[in-house]
């Protein structure tokens, strides 16, 4: 009886052996497949963050809209308020922003507008664009109010990618005395 009940116990254990191993492996398998799930369905873009073009005379396009479209324009253009779908409690801002016909800011592109998108996790976002062999123009520069890098897209068009603090954003438009467009 004694033996039995030896082999018994060997292959309880060694059954229990398997299924612990199973469990760990079947866990290590969700864990790295739900890490690998967030890197491909990581957010990217957000939004519009602005939308920026060149003309003959900003301060003239500024007044035409203010005055016919109703935007509340400072001297950068204007800024749109909304509040975001993911938790409307929280606002989130889209620049329109006219430039001077001879701004190099769109460079090296050689169009006449530039479009601002909001992004999320900008620093990995920027070592993805990386790998994928997409043109970084300059580093990620860093403000109160976000964070900017530059980037070429497929025909050569310069893109601005911003990691938004709206708080901020909102801080610095009351610090100037502008007021929104809702």
């Amino acid at each position: 009886m004694p033996e039995t009940f030896r082999q018994m116990r060997k292959t309880s254990l060694l059954i229990l052996v398997i299924a612990a191993s199973f469990c760990l492996g079947f866990a290590f398998k969700t864990i790295i497949s739900k890490q690998s799930n967030k890197q491909i369905t990581m957010k990217k873009v957000t939004g519009i963050g602005g939308i920026f073009f060149k003309c003959k005379d900003p301060n003239k396009m500024k007044a035409w809209y203010q005055e016919h479209l109703g935007l509340s324009t400072n001297q950068y253009g204007a800024v749109f308020e909304w509040h975001q779908g993911a938790d409307s409690t929280k606002k989130g801002f889209t620049t329109w922003s006219p430039f001077n016909e001879t701004t190099k800011y769109f460079e090296p592109s050689a169009r006449d507008f530039m479009i601002n998108y909001r992004v999320e996790n900008i620093e990995v976002l920027v070592e993805e664009l990386k790998k994928s062999g997409v043109t970084i123009l300059d580093t990620i520069e860093t403000y109160d109010y976000g964070k900017f890098v530059h980037i070429l897209d497929a025909e050569g068009n310069k893109v601005e990618l911003w990691e938004p603090n709206d708080i901020e954003y909102e801080k610095l438009g009351k610090e100037l005395g502008s007021e929104t467009t809702k």
